[in-house]
């Protein structure tokens, strides 16, 4: 019989407390999840999840002191193994949730969401290399992206197999699931990702997938009116 998994540790941003004490009481109902830390400023949560190492942090982006954005910044640079970060906004549209997964948040949640949306939320990104709501990336994108007028030369220099790679990464799946769909081993796939985060200059699956919107490689325009660019 394999072990029970410990629980996933997690940490609340948010400088409104009804949101912190309304999350933590629907998170701490769940026997796999655990509320190790709370966090009412950017600079708080940096310092918090400094001390706690959490497993997931859930970050509000507008927030007093230092915001989400530059708080995912400091936290990701910090850490040898950083949290998986999830940004909670009341809009899914809004220019700071871009900034967020373009910093190297996984994914974002939306404050009206259902208790059960929240939970499984949390599960996926601890335990699974899965974006969080990867369609919402495409319109994030064409909304607030920082497009190229053409594309970046790391576009030339994916291989065929990279390329295949990338976009099933946009499709949110795990490198399981592309291992399945592309019918080679894990072990290549991670291979693979490995070399299209190096040659996108990325540290992430999100903000690989961001590049390759703004690249153009995904088959957003690139650039205000210009040629719809898809590689």
């Amino acid at each position: 019989m394999s072990e029970p998994h410990p629980p996933i540790r997690i940490v609340l941003a948010d400088d409104e407390r009804m949101v912190r004490t309304a999350l933590r009481a629907i998170l701490s109902a769940e026997p796999d999840l655990e509320v190790v830390g709370e966090a009412a400023s950017g600079d708080e949560a940096v310092s918090v999840v400094r001390e706690l190492r959490p497993d997931v942090v859930l970050m509000d982006v507008r927030m007093p002191g230092i915001d989400g954005i530059r708080a995912t910044e400091e936290i990701l640079a910090a850490l040898d193994e950083p949290p998986r970060i999830v940004v909670v906004t009341t809009f899914e549209n809004d220019s700071y949730v871009y900034e967020a997964l373009r910093a190297g948040a996984a994914g974002f949640l939306l404050k009206r969401a259902d208790a059960d949306a929240l939970v499984q939320a949390v599960r996926l990104v601890a335990r699974s290399d899965n974006l969080l709501f990867p369609s919402a990336l495409r319109t994030l994108a064409a909304e607030h992206a920082r497009a190229y007028v053409t594309p970046p030369e790391w576009v030339a220099r994916l291989t065929g197999r990279e390329s295949e790679v990338l976009r099933h990464l946009a499709e949110g799946l795990t490198n399981a699931e592309i291992a399945h769909r592309m019918e080679v081993g894990p072990a290549t796939v991670k291979s693979h990702v490995a070399s299209v985060l190096a040659k996108t200059g990325t540290r992430d699956r999100t903000q690989a997938v961001i590049a390759a919107y703004e690249a153009g490689f995904l088959g957003f325009r690139g650039s205000r009116g210009g040629p719809d660019r898809s590689f």
